[in-house]
């Protein structure tokens, strides 16, 4: 699933994506663990599209995204707040 998909899900279709991977990736496991399957490729994309959901929701109990969309401050005025700190 692409980013852009997982950023757009409620955050009760996040939690039960990420269930729903979760449980793939353990079937995945022991497929892999008793012979009968070679997906290596399929564990990677598994355990990434965890962490990405994982992330992204992570995101919205702080409410990073909000604040990624603001304008962010010039670095030159952070760099004199800075100084004015010490």
């Amino acid at each position: 699933m692409e980013l852009e998909k997982i950023r757009n899900l409620s955050d009760e279709e996040l939690a039960h994506q990420e269930k729903t991977t979760s449980e793939q990736l353990f079937r995945l496991r022991f497929q892999v663990s008793l012979g009968q399957n070679d997906g290596v490729k399929k564990l990677r994309q598994l355990r990434k599209e965890i962490a990405q959901i994982k992330t992204v929701a992570r995101e919205r109990e702080l409410s990073i995204g909000v604040a990624a969309a603001e304008p962010a401050e010039p670095a030159a005025a952070k760099a004199g707040k800075s100084k004015g700190a010490r």
